[in-house]
């Protein structure tokens, strides 16, 4: 496996001293956030699409760093019922993936309104009551599964061999059954971004996660999430308080080992290699309680010391 971070981690550093410090803390590389929820400040996309030296400029930078480019993340919502840029964003990604040889893109599934009058994307969460059924059918009849038919088309021309989604609250594709479902319905261009952060604190597991999505895992963003378990017991896990405010909070994303310790990566990594993966961990700080440089620091100190590496060697000895 290989350790990398995503370039949002260290948003507040000019691009530059972002890859300075990237390969400072001795990664391997660094996934580029190219717009959606971002403001993309490492990466112009309008300059990218445009200028081929900038492209070429932009490769070179890694390259005397000797860094890779991870991946490129669009990470919106590309199904938004009122925000087309999110769509022109996703698929300007897609393009640029392949003008820049980067065979992963990450990215979300995406999250329609609920019927086609409506203007705000709506997250089914509950079978009850029976008009659940009917936004989840328009949802994924009528608009994911035509859409992802179109990008798979695009991704295939462009040289994108895989489209990361990451299992995301709000979003159509949120966990193992989903990502499957859409899976199978589009093929294989379609695969997992596994960040764990979001499976804790809808209660699932992501070591079973892994286990069960096997080579359907293209990449992973390692982030923890810390479950406050006093205010949990009172609000539960369903939590639409500030971010900044994690004391108030019965969940927030944390600095690596702040959430689940040591122990636990090293477990994920090993079910990670179980399920046959040996891709990226892609760092993604969003502690809102620690200095970003430093928390990656952390991040990285931690996976550094328990990440796989090299292949296997070993095998019984013949007796």
């Amino acid at each position: 496996m290989k350790l990398g971070f995503v370039s949002d981690s260290l948003a507040n550093m000019a691009f530059d001293e972002m890859l300075d410090n990237a390969a400072n803390m001795g990664v391997s590389g660094v996934e580029i956030n190219t717009g959606g929820w971002s403001t993309a400040p490492h990466f112009d996309l309008a300059e990218m699409k445009s200028s081929a030296d900038a492209r070429r400029n932009f490769l070179r930078e890694f390259e005397s760093r000797q860094l890779e480019i991870i991946s490129l993340n669009a990470n919106g919502n590309p199904l938004h019922p009122a925000d087309s840029k999110q769509d022109e964003c996703l698929r300007d990604t897609i393009r640029l993936a392949g003008e820049l040889g980067i065979g992963t893109v990450c990215a979300m599934s995406g999250l329609p309104a609920g019927s086609s009058t409506d203007r705000m994307p709506n997250w089914v969460v509950s079978s009850w009551p029976p008009e659940t059924k009917d936004i989840l059918r328009y949802q994924w009849e009528d608009v994911l599964l035509p859409y992802w038919r179109g990008i798979s088309e695009l991704a295939s021309e462009c040289g994108v061999k895989r489209i990361a989604l990451e299992l995301h609250g709000n979003q159509c594709v949120y966990n193992v059954p989903t990502l499957l479902g859409l899976r199978e319905a589009i093929g294989p261009v379609i695969g997992a971004n596994l960040d764990p952060s979001h499976l804790f604190w809808m209660g699932a597991d992501p070591l079973i996660a892994a286990e069960t999505l096997g080579d359907a895992i293209y990449h992973v963003h390692a982030k923890d999430t810390l479950l406050n378990a006093p205010v949990q017991a009172n609000t539960s896990l369903l939590e639409n308080g500030s971010l900044n405010d994690i004391p108030a909070r019965s969940w927030s994303y944390v600095t690596l080992g702040f959430g689940h310790g040591e122990e636990w990566w090293r477990r994920f990594c090993y079910r990670l290699k179980m399920a046959g993966y040996d891709g990226w961990l892609s760092i993604e700080h969003e502690d809102v309680l620690l200095n970003s440089l430093e928390g990656l620091q952390k991040s990285v100190s931690l996976l550094k010391d328990i990440l796989p590496v090299n292949q296997s060697d070993f095998a019984p000895q013949a007796i």
